[in-house]
């Protein structure tokens, strides 16, 4: 199922691949249950919940669901947001890992969530995933929407990815 399936709201009603607001601007809600590959095409989970930082006004964390057998045994993980791309082409996101890689990532149980806002987990998460801290997934110099990559997955190469709102991730979901 992808965001276009979970739109109750007609958010992308409109999009046709070169307009409307998907994918420049999404609904968090429209993107929970988005599945995640990697470049090798292989299934690594699906988001469970998209964590944000108030403080900072932008997202910060995917969380992501691996492993397990109809939800049961699955292993969460939290995915630093500019780790991600979105793939508007197969409608799901990419994450450049491995599953071997994936299964070594640090990561938690429903039941027992870390800190997520402690500069521990931070950084550990960060230098697991090779992102910038306090970064929030910014527009790259590629013109990439989301993730630090370059990547022909662009959604809108146009786009300056000016804010005008001052959150800096506002217009980049």
């Amino acid at each position: 199922m992808s965001y276009l399936d979970r739109d109750t709201y007609g958010i992308y009603n409109d999009y046709d691949d070169d307009s409307g607001p998907a994918p420049r601007l999404m609904g968090a809600d429209t993107l929970i249950g988005e599945d995640v590959y990697n470049r090798q095409d292989e299934d690594l989970g699906d988001i469970k919940e998209i964590m944000l930082d108030m403080r900072q006004g932008q997202v910060a964390y995917a969380v992501l669901s691996f492993g397990g057998w109809l939800g049961m045994g699955d292993k969460l993980f939290a995915v630093p947001w500019q780790a991600l791309q979105l793939d508007t082409v197969n409608k799901r996101f990419l994450l450049d890992v491995s599953k071997e890689h994936l299964k070594n990532a640090p990561g938690f149980d429903k039941d027992h969530w870390p800190d997520m806002a402690s500069t521990e987990f931070s950084t550990e998460i960060h230098s697991f995933y090779h992102t910038q801290q306090n970064l929030g997934g910014a527009r790259t110099a590629s013109g990439s929407v989301m993730g630090s990559a370059s990547t022909s997955l662009q959604s809108d190469p146009g786009y300056s990815g000016s804010t005008e709102s001052g959150l800096g991730r506002s217009d980049n979901l």
